[in-house]
């Protein structure tokens, strides 16, 4: 198709026609000069509706916070498991250690990492796959499954066991570092394979290569424990300590097969997903000889209708979400309907959720816990959720989101099987696999 260039007569024509003679644009351009867009378009009729009274709500802990780091993943899923264990054992205030996770986290991916790089060896660096291994590293960033392949491995402790240290809590110079490293490393590696070196002689490279990051993460982190005791007051002034547990037989005792009997859901409207099939994506992993991501695509009516059930049950749900858009972070609100962007701007700005995932414009990039629901009539309006950014915004760190924002930009949720009734079988199905870019195969920071 020939190119058309601009032409002068077409700008004389805009800026007669589109600006000066818009009485809208001449407004907006007023309320831009020394406002944000988003402020700009707020709409404070539509967030009187967003009001914190649920009709199903579960009474949770006080919020944690992430701080500078994108580990929402773990906090979200570990604040699921402690509501779990925190009722157990009639405590009033108790979290799990995230710092513990992410340092087996950042280890392994380490390792998968650098097994990629041997396995796709023979490729050039500028090859589609090698590139987005080269930029994709080791950061913060995660997803349901791979929470459940680290406590698989390693298990989970109490946060009073493996606290927060300065690199945990504000992880960009460390990542920075260690992706650094593992871009020397990934060079070395390559050149070893390309001149012929023996698979032995790989591996123990690569063995060395993992000894100093593991004695680098150490320094960042302190050494993991490897057996602890668990002392806890409940909430009768009563004190307990279990003494000589490992993080496996905490887990065991605790945890038990919460994972085993958690699917990963998602709602992904675009034509290469069929719903009710399952799908896995290559290249995305953190423990090698782990379970893959495996993900059961589900309509939105479905996917909603297991949430409320595992929340009508008393239990809280993690779920993924693009909190890029439409939010009020000081009133704690996801609402497209609180904001008018497009009288703002006077551009074309709808889009399906389809379009959305295929042109890049949203997908998960966030994980929370759904607390709450309001239902109407059985059909929700608006959700509760507990964030990890500290108790400063929302209400005391709780946010709230309406259920046309739900629609637009949730993607993904973990939910026990029981909930899933007749489709938990589906879950079972051969995943077919995805390319490591698809949206789907996004992490949530």
């Amino acid at each position: 198709m020939k190119q058309t260039p601009i032409t002068e007569q077409q700008l004389a024509a805009w800026s007669k026609e589109c600006y000066h003679a818009a009485d809208a644009r001449q407004v907006a351009t007023l309320a831009l000069s020394k406002t944000d867009l988003n402020d700009a378009a707020y709409n404070s009729k539509g967030a009187f509706a967003m009001r914190q009274k649920f009709s199903v709500e579960i009474p949770t802990l006080p919020v944690t916070n992430q701080e500078h780091s994108g580990r929402c993943w773990l906090f979200a899923a570990t604040n699921v498991l402690r509501e779990r264990i925190a009722k157990q054992l009639n405590l009033k205030q108790f979290e799990l250690s995230q710092s513990y996770l992410a340092f087996w986290d950042k280890f392994e991916r380490a390792n998968y990492f650098l097994e990629s790089i041997i396995q796709t060896a023979d490729l050039p660096t500028d090859d589609r796959t090698v590139a987005f291994i080269l930029n994709t590293g080791v950061h913060d960033g995660g997803q349901w499954d791979m929470f459940a392949n680290i406590v698989r491995k390693y298990g989970v402790v109490p946060k009073d066991v493996y606290d927060e240290t300065f690199q945990s809590r504000n992880t960009r110079s460390m990542n920075h570092v260690l992706n650094r490293n593992l871009k020397v490393c990934a060079a070395k590696l390559r050149r070893m394979v390309a001149k012929g070196a023996a698979e032995e002689a790989i591996q123990a490279e690569k063995a060395a290569m993992l000894g100093r990051i593991y004695a680098f993460l150490c320094s960042c982190y302190t050494e993991p424990p490897k057996a602890f005791d668990f002392e806890y007051v409940d909430k009768d002034q009563g004190y307990h300590i279990e003494k000589g547990m490992t993080p496996q037989s905490f887990c065991e005792k605790y945890v038990g097969d919460l994972l085993e009997k958690t699917v990963s859901v998602i709602h992904a409207p675009t034509q290469d997903k069929p719903y009710h099939k399952t799908f896995t994506i290559k290249m995305l992993g953190n423990v090698v000889g782990g379970r893959p991501v495996k993900h059961l695509n589900l309509p939105m009516d479905e996917f909603k209708q297991a949430i409320i059930a595992q929340l009508q049950a008393g239990k809280v749900v993690w779920f993924g979400s693009d909190v890029g858009k439409y939010g009020e972070r000081e009133a704690g609100i996801w609402d497209d309907q609180c904001f008018n962007m497009e009288l703002l701007t006077g551009l074309e700005l709808k889009m399906s959720k389809e379009d959305s995932l295929n042109y890049w414009f949203a997908a998960m990039n966030h994980a929370m816990v759904i607390t709450g629901v309001n239902l109407a009539e059985g059909k929700p309006t608006r959700w509760k959720i507990e964030n990890s950014w500290g108790d400063q915004k929302g209400e005391k760190g709780y946010y709230i989101c309406s259920d046309s924002w739900f629609d637009a930009y949730v993607f993904q949720a973990a939910v026990e099987a029981e909930y899933l009734g007749d489709l938990a079988a589906l879950a079972a199905q051969p995943p077919i696999e995805l390319a490591p870019w698809d949206p789907m195969g996004t992490l949530a920071e």
